[in-house]
């Protein structure tokens, strides 16, 4: 069976040409189609999907209030964002929420292809404009990022990732935003199952992200991580 592919998004002739690039050629299977938040999570009922396409901007349930319910939900199904929007607090919220991937509407197709493996081979991905925008959040530098809504909020990252400053470079450079995120919650004693609940994760999920932490850090004890982590996050 291939892979089987869920489309949200109410603009009518991107999901058209989305289900044309992905059945003819990525070899994929779309399981269903929705124009918002709510007729998705009807048609899921239904259908099965290991990935879900996500727009953020929809009339009615937009994807920011979508994705922490499909996560919660469906915790081994993938999402992948596929937005226009790359404003500081889209991503936050987003990647916050839940989800997997983030690339911009101007992808190329065989991109958003590309995407759809890595994420359901366990990695993350994210735009190269979505990165550097995560990279100035970081950086204390995000007011200025340049967005399509231009709302950014350069504070909005840290009360999200709950991470504090960082103070060294030590960090991996392949580390992504939810894994970040979790470094920091670990420096703050959490469990597993506490990670799980506060970031509205399965525990089968948090216990994939902490083995790529692991691997990352070359680092495979858990109180070793967390000594080395408190040296680098204030």
């Amino acid at each position: 069976m291939g892979i089987r592919v869920f489309l949200i998004d109410d603009e009518e002739l991107l999901t058209e040409s989305m289900e044309i690039i992905l059945t003819v050629k990525g070899q994929m299977k779309v399981v269903g189609i929705a124009k918002d938040g709510k007729e998705a999570l009807e048609k899921l009922e239904q259908v099965t999907a290991d990935i879900a396409l996500v727009d953020l901007n929809m009339k009615g349930m937009g994807g920011i209030e979508l994705i922490p319910k499909l996560k919660e939900k469906y915790p081994d199904m993938k999402l992948l964002v596929l937005t226009t929007f790359y404003d500081n607090h889209y991503i936050t919220e987003a990647l916050a929420g839940g989800a997997d991937g983030y690339l911009l509407k101007d992808s190329a197709g065989d991109t958003i292809i590309k995407a759809i493996h890595q994420l359901l081979a366990g990695q993350s991905v994210l735009a190269g404009k979505v990165l550097e925008a995560l990279t100035r959040m970081m950086a204390g530098q995000g007011r200025n990022g340049a967005t399509e809504v231009g709302t950014s909020d350069a504070g909005h990252m840290e009360d999200v990732t709950k991470q504090g400053k960082l103070t060294d470079t030590k960090l991996p450079k392949d580390l992504t935003p939810r894994e970040l995120e979790i470094c920091g919650l670990l420096t703050k004693g959490y469990s597993n199952t506490e990670l799980a609940k506060e970031l509205f994760l399965a525990e089968g999920t948090v216990k994939n992200y902490m083995m790529n932490i692991y691997d990352k850090f070359d680092i495979h004890d858990r109180t070793a991580l967390v000594l080395f982590l408190k040296d680098i996050i204030a």
